[in-house]
């Protein structure tokens, strides 16, 4: 069974591979790297935050800790009882944070005509949760007409259906906004204002405005509530409040971060944190 875990281990075959449409390989406890090696064999996760690619396409499923994911162009936060959808062949680089409890449904490209063309943050349901985690057991080499291969043709089904998800911040080459993402990200809870970034920046503020609505179409106010709600799930995945977050964002109370959060999703942070896990 292809589930990995500190305790256990299993022949592993390179899932770029594998002669099958749809595999599944779970892992709990264990470093992201043990999935993600371009040979298969072990590495060392700091390479992995290095950018690579597959040749089949990855659904990913994450229950426990955090994963975040860059492609160009765009960051993603992955939170616990959500998912992330990477095509075949799209560099990226994975980081995660805390105890892992994950999936990794490899999909090869002849497989992925239903499933999105670009990276994307999916929603999932409980019966697609449920899918994912069973096709987890299954041999790798599972055989074909079997009970097995006829979930896995179910499961690449409800993966087609799954609605995109919102946890996602646009990013640029530019390494003007590079820059400022990383600033933003040292310090959250800086109040700074366009015009401060700006003169930080060496830009007129109206220059920055316009590069940040050119190369992520948001405002700049939009743009960094959004990095603010992917800061503040990680946090509160790890365990912070939403007291503990407000104030490490800079809002006044937790009430005026409640509602930029339910702004941005839809539900207050405990209400998209229950329904997510």
């Amino acid at each position: 069974m292809p589930v990995l875990s500190d305790d256990t281990s299993i022949e592993w075959e390179d899932p770029d591979l594998v002669p099958r449409p749809v595999i599944t390989i779970g892992a709990a406890g264990v470093d992201m790297a043990r999935m993600e090696s371009e040979d298969g064999s072990q590495i060392d996760s700091r390479k992995e935050a290095n950018f690579h690619h597959h040749r089949k396409g990855q659904f990913l499923l994450w229950m426990r800790g955090v994963l975040a994911c860059e492609v160009d162009g765009g960051f993603w936060l992955v939170p616990p009882g959500g998912a992330m959808w990477i095509p075949g062949g799209v560099t990226h680089r994975m980081e995660v944070s805390g105890t892992v409890e994950c999936y990794v449904v490899y999909v090869d490209p002849v497989a992925c005509e239903a499933l999105p063309k670009a990276c994307c943050s999916l929603s999932t349901t409980p019966l697609l949760r449920e899918l994912v985690m069973r096709s987890a057991t299954f041999p790798m080499r599972y055989a074909e007409g079997s009970m097995a291969s006829r979930v896995m043709a179910l499961l690449l089904e409800e993966m087609a259906l799954a609605p995109s998800g919102k946890v996602h911040l646009p990013l640029s080459t530019d390494t003007r906004l590079r820059k400022l993402v990383d600033w933003i990200m040292a310090k959250p809870s800086d109040p700074g204002s366009i015009e401060s970034w700006a003169h930080r920046l060496g830009v007129a503020p109206r220059t920055l405005s316009r590069l940040i609505s050119r190369e992520t179409g948001m405002s700049f106010g939009r743009w960094r509530r959004q990095l603010h709600v992917l800061l503040a799930l990680q946090w509160m995945a790890r365990g912070a409040t939403v007291q503990d977050v407000a104030d490490g964002l800079g809002y006044e109370n937790a009430s005026n971060f409640v509602a930029m959060f339910r702004k941005i999703l839809g539900e207050t942070p405990g209400r998209y944190l229950k329904q997510n896990l």
